[in-house]
């Protein structure tokens, strides 16, 4: 079943569709159809020309959405609007702090947050630096890291190409790392805790269910 009623062509076509369907999957997943990946030209996936690699940070910026891994262990666009329900849901109304004092979150989660919330916005390898996530340092930094943005602590706010000495940039983008306290600002402060944590779960659950037409077993599997 196709979810999306276009094909992604253009870097407008992908900002069009955050503001138009509010969660939006990078890659194929376990509800059919619901995907940029089923969903984009040929040319704007892994081609030799400019394409869906390349426009992730300019959308981002573009339209404030929250980005990273929020659904299966994978990546998606989330719109800010529906992010705040998102995070509420998925913190069961909880900040990090309190989180970490009612035994929720792990040292290794608290370490890697605070990380993050003191230097933001920073690139994963200064990140890594910084934390000592290095041959014979930390471990676990992938996992820990996952589950923040699967918990909605941590959103990539841009990806960062390094140049060469034409200023030309070069390779795949670096993730940058924020909160999204910090990346979307009062619009989420002000709105993240308004509602009960289970009300913010039955809109999540309703706008999948519109988007998609998954029934509750499929939509409860990809909200997992």
């Amino acid at each position: 079943m196709a979810v999306f009623d276009f094909l992604i062509r253009t870097k407008a076509d992908l900002v069009d569709a955050v503001g138009r369907f509010g969660i939006v999957p990078l890659f194929q997943n376990s509800i059919p159809g619901f995907s940029i990946e089923e969903h984009v030209a040929p040319e704007a996936w892994f081609s030799s020309e400019e394409g869906v690699w390349e426009w992730k940070g300019p959308v981002i910026r573009e339209t404030g959405c929250a980005y990273g891994k929020f659904f299966e262990k994978k990546a998606a666009f989330v719109s800010r609007e529906v992010f705040a329900d998102l995070a509420n849901w998925r913190r069961d109304g909880y900040d990090f702090d309190a989180r970490f004092d009612d035994g929720l979150a792990s040292f290794a989660d608290q370490y890697l947050f605070d990380l993050i919330d003191t230097h933001a916005p920073i690139l994963t390898g200064s990140l890594r630096e910084i934390g000592n996530y290095k041959k014979g340092g930390k471990k676990g930094f992938e996992t820990v890291l996952g589950r923040l943005m699967h918990e909605c602590y941590v959103v990539i706010d841009d990806f960062v190409y390094l140049r060469d000495r034409t200023g030309k940039p070069y390779g795949w983008g670096i993730a940058q790392y924020s909160t999204p306290e910090k990346w979307i600002g009062e619009d989420f402060t002000a709105a993240v805790y308004r509602r009960t944590p289970a009300e913010s779960g039955e809109r999540i659950l309703d706008l999948l269910g519109d988007l998609t037409r998954a029934d509750g077993r499929a939509l409860h599997r990809f909200m997992k």
